[in-house]
């Protein structure tokens, strides 16, 4: 027995094939029909639909057998994949090198194997449609013409499946969002009346009691103005930046080195207080979308710096890669959350009434924009915390082709 070796792209054909998510289900009509029929006109005991995962032949349809999978290192199916004609043929598996002492053919009777490849539309073996027999035999040619139509019918189901559980993702996200934009409708409506109040009453104030000159005092409403301008500002760009998260996150992949990021971070945020922030020692050379990590970690670190009521601030920040996926944590020394609000802290909108080191009330959108972000990102976001001692947050994406 030889047994089968592997495409040259193989981790690239194994990506497509879980993409389709048909690993593991439960058999299904169409399908099963599709065996029926094949192992009709053939004229045989056994036809299957078989899907070649890492290390096993998975049979997502069979007619004439009762089993769900078989090693991939005995399966005909592996050698069939690497074979580009219309169709691979083994009339008398016992005469055959490859196949001659494979358990398959001395146990179970494997005499016959005809199968035909399902190749995707990027060119991606998946698995095939075939046929067994108990004796040698041959098939016709009009036989193996079927045999090649109803594999192509095979894969056109596939991607059929494949976009409608594409669709109904799109349609649960479309409503999520909907959902979305109505609360932030409600909130936004109420959230930016007080700003929008400060600046008409100040501005008839101005103008009603000071006229053209104005002392101190006028000043001082001036300045009212442009901070209550700046307040509704920095909501509005944060409802921005919420709602491009799709943009943002969008896959684009780029490789750039762990430590000149976090350096960059830093030099942005531009500190002028007592900070010691601690990078991880080890540099990493990572491969993802550098924009949406960078708006990850610069929330998270002016989080950090923000709200923090200590003399000295301190951030400890920690980065490693492990089986595809980066992992990251952030600890700092500061206010720290209360644990009833913990479990809230990724939702838009909600805040924890927590004045930050210049006495300004979050808004509730950042954190929430992370969250998006990780997720988009195919990671996890946590936290922790102990109030008055500080915040861990971690969280991890994964590595991008």
């Amino acid at each position: 027995m030889i047994k089968p070796k592997f495409p040259v792209d193989e981790q690239q054909r194994l990506a497509a094939l879980r993409s389709y998510h048909l690993l593991d289900t439960l058999p299904e009509k169409d399908f099963d029909n599709i065996t029926a029929v094949t192992a009709n006109i053939c004229d045989v005991p056994i036809s299957l639909v078989t899907l070649l995962d890492a290390d096993r032949n998975f049979l997502k349809s069979q007619y004439g057998l009762s089993l769900n999978e078989t090693p991939r290192d005995i399966s005909f199916c592996g050698h069939a994949i690497l074979d580009e004609s219309n169709i691979f043929i083994v009339e008398d598996a016992r005469k055959d090198e490859r196949f001659k002492d494979n358990p398959l053919v001395t146990e179970m009777n494997a005499i016959f194997y005809a199968g035909v490849r399902l190749v995707n539309s990027d060119g991606y073996p998946l698995g095939t449609l075939c046929v067994f027999d108990t004796k040698p035999r041959t098939l016709t040619k009009s036989q193996q013409k079927a045999l090649v139509a109803l594999a192509y019918q095979v894969v056109n189901l596939f991607e059929a499946r494949k976009h409608n559980r594409l669709l109904l993702t799109a349609q649960a996200e479309l409503e999520e969002r909907n959902e979305e934009l109505k609360h932030f409708a409600g909130i936004v409506s109420h959230d930016m009346k007080m700003p929008l109040a400060n600046m008409i009453i100040t501005s008839d104030m101005l103008r009603t009691k000071y006229g053209q000159l104005l002392d101190e005092q006028g000043k001082d409403y001036l300045d009212y103005i442009k901070q209550s301008s700046f307040t509704l500002s920095e909501y509005i760009t944060g409802l921005l930046e919420h709602y491009e998260t799709n943009k943002t996150a969008a896959f684009r992949s780029e490789v750039f080195d762990s430590q000149d990021m976090l350096e960059e971070i830093i030099e942005l945020l531009n500190i002028n207080m007592d900070c010691e922030i601690n990078l991880p020692e080890e540099n990493i050379e990572m491969q993802a979308n550098k924009v949406a990590l960078e708006q990850i970690l610069l929330n998270l670190i002016g989080n950090s710096l923000k709200y923090n009521d200590k003399e000295k601030i301190r951030i400890d920040i920690d980065c490693r890669e492990k089986d595809g996926i980066y992992y990251f944590e952030i600890t700092d020394n500061g206010m720290g959350i209360p644990n009833n609000q913990l479990s809230k802290i990724f939702d838009l909108f909600v805040t924890n009434n927590t004045l930050d080191r210049n006495g300004k009330k979050g808004n509730g959108i950042g954190l929430s924009t992370v969250k998006k972000l990780v997720n988009r990102l195919e990671g996890n976001i946590e936290a922790s915390s102990v109030l008055g001692e500080g915040t861990t947050v971690k969280f991890n994406i994964k590595k991008l082709d």
